[in-house]
């Protein structure tokens, strides 16, 4: 196939690209979501993008899409997604019409695993778990190359594991869910609720750094969280690599004392198992999404 486009769905912008022959990124573009105007508008405005990007690759067969949530395998309509007016909506099917041409739709934590597994910092081993931690928590699982789902399309979804039955009220029904406690809106909210006001991930780890005791009691919270989430994971996958995605991967200390605290949870008397940051960036979720077709 000469040229690959990928479309990623996230909460306040669509990205979209074109990949050429080698897998390298030929053009690259971005329209901002627009969730605050409804499901309509969000078909709208991917579907004015993914013709843009036809128009640069026109031999393009089928085009993938990387979308917050899945695709029910009884019922064809979107689940799961925090972008919450995607939800029991045929978005496959509304922007295949649209578009006049097939889709291949795929959670955007699939894609971001698919793309850091085949050409991030995931090459090179077998099983490789995607992890995502931003507006939301997801995960996927790439095995010798290739994406694995699941016949429920819930593989790698460990956002929505219970750590705390007592905790949190989470979106998907169920209380004290990983993303209730390691998501960006759930650290900032613990910190604002302790006291410490309004700040940003990067805010809050920077006060932590610099001796603000709250901003290191939430930290130290957040990371023994972290530890106690990602080592259930290791547990039941024991992976070769992990690597980890999304906004709040850029925080130092989770491949230091967050990595630390997977050891004292783990299963085993060390943990052999590396934790990564991206090598992608943002662009791994787009880059998978178009890998799709591969």
């Amino acid at each position: 196939m000469p040229h690959r486009i990928g479309l990623d769905l996230g909460g306040t912008k669509i990205e979209g690209v074109v990949l050429d022959a080698s897998g390298s990124v030929l053009r690259r573009e971005r329209l901002p979501t627009g969730a605050e105007r409804g499901y309509e508008a969000i078909v709208e405005t991917t579907a004015r993008l993914a013709e843009d990007l036809l128009a640069t690759a026109p031999d393009v067969a089928a085009i993938g899409i990387g979308t917050p949530g899945a695709v029910s395998r009884r019922s064809g309509l979107m689940r799961n997604s925090n972008t919450q007016c995607l939800n029991g909506r045929d978005l496959p099917g509304d922007l295949a019409r649209r578009l006049g041409r097939p889709l291949i739709v795929e959670n955007d934590a699939n894609c971001f695993a698919l793309a850091e597994a085949l050409h991030g910092a995931g090459r090179g081993h077998r099983v490789v778990f995607g992890v995502i931690m931003g507006t939301g928590v997801g995960g996927g699982i790439v095995i010798e190359g290739r994406l694995h789902a699941g016949p429920q399309h819930i593989a790698g979804e460990w956002g929505h594991h219970s750590i705390d039955p007592a905790g949190p009220d989470c979106y998907c029904g169920q209380r004290g869910c990983v993303e209730t406690y390691l998501s960006g809106p759930a650290l900032e909210a613990r910190y604002r609720d302790s006291g410490g006001g309004a700040a940003s991930v990067a805010e809050i780890a920077a006060a932590a750094r610099a001796g603000d005791a709250i901003a290191a009691r939430v930290m130290r919270d957040f990371l023994d969280y972290f530890g106690r989430a990602l080592a259930n994971l290791i547990n039941i996958l024991d992976p070769d690599a992990i690597v980890l995605g999304g906004g709040l991967s850029n925080i130092d200390e989770l491949y230091g004392a967050g990595r630390d605290a997977v050891a004292g949870y783990v299963f085993n008397d060390e943990l052999a198992t590396p934790i990564l940051h991206n090598q992608l960036g943002d662009s791994a979720g787009v880059i998978g999404a178009a890998l799709l077709q591969a």
